[in-house]
């Protein structure tokens, strides 16, 4: 199946960033694609769903897996097609947009490689399949949606991908990723480190490495996150909860360590928080 659309370079474009052009193919052993050096103007993030294909950079072959990405600057050379034996599925941005947009993707690093591994899919997936969605059905009629899907999909990017010299996908790894909605569901109850890794199947040590290497924070800082997301939305749902009781009830048997810890999340006390936000919806 091919899926694809090509649409109008906007010139003179008001937006910070476009798409070019974005397509989803599947079980494609046929594809294929080389570009010269200062052919495409445009960037290229190519995405495997699954199956496999390689891609060449200075001479040299890299296979590309599930979860793996190619990104292009513009102008650069560009080689890369699908296996035989195992096909792969791929969803691909072609998107351009004002000057800032180079510099938004240099200074967030991702010129320091062109190989990519995205930690999680699902939600860079369905962005994808969003801006497809939009552009098939509408074209150019609404640019600054296009823009806006366009965004998204390129800040999910950001979030997600990992250089793949450093990333090592294991078993352990995607049992992290797994065990992440039960943590999040778990985050109130107090946190046992050895349960969890017990549960990822490797030691403590083992796990507070692979946690960071896939989250990028420690599983402590994960919890915090869970606790504060929801003493903040208890803070505006529940005003006349004392902050004490909504302290303990986050998890935080201290109400000032509590005070300490939303403090440098948010830069501002629960009871600011609350005085600042708790009218919003009214």
């Amino acid at each position: 199946m091919h899926r694809q659309s090509h649409l109008l370079t906007l010139q003179h474009s008001p937006y910070f960033c476009l798409p070019e052009s974005v397509g989803h193919y599947e079980n494609t052993p046929d594809h294929g694609v080389t570009r010269e050096a200062g052919a495409l103007g445009n960037f290229n993030i190519h995405f495997v769903v699954s199956g496999k294909g390689y891609v060449e950079i200075d001479n040299e072959k890299h296979e590309l897996g599930p979860g793996d990405a190619v990104l292009y600057f513009p102008l650069q050379y560009q080689r890369y097609y699908s296996s035989k034996d195992d096909p792969w599925s791929i969803r691909w941005f072609h998107f351009y947009g004002d000057s800032l947009l180079g510099d938004f993707l240099v200074i967030r690093e991702l010129h320091q490689s062109r190989l990519w591994t995205l930690r999680q899919t699902d939600n860079w997936i369905q962005a994808h399949e969003d801006l497809l969605v939009e552009a098939e059905n509408y074209r150019m009629l609404r640019p600054h949606k296009l823009s806006a899907l366009s965004y998204a999909l390129i800040a999910l990017f950001v979030e997600q991908a990992v250089p793949r010299a450093t990333f090592r996908s294991s078993s352990s790894g995607n049992r992290i990723l797994e065990l992440l909605p039960l943590m999040q569901k778990e985050a109130l109850q107090p946190f046992e480190l050895e349960r969890w890794a017990t549960l990822a199947g490797v030691s403590i040590h083992y796990f507070c490495k692979l946690f960071r290497s896939v989250m990028e924070m420690t599983p402590m800082d994960f919890i915090t996150r869970c606790r504060l997301q929801t003493a903040k939305q208890w803070l505006l749902e529940r005003r006349a909860a004392p902050i004490g009781q909504i302290a303990i009830e986050a998890g935080y048997p201290s109400v000032s360590y509590f005070n300490r810890r939303f403090m440098a999340h948010e830069g501002m006390t629960p009871t600011a928080y609350r005085a600042l936000y708790g009218n919003a919806g009214q």
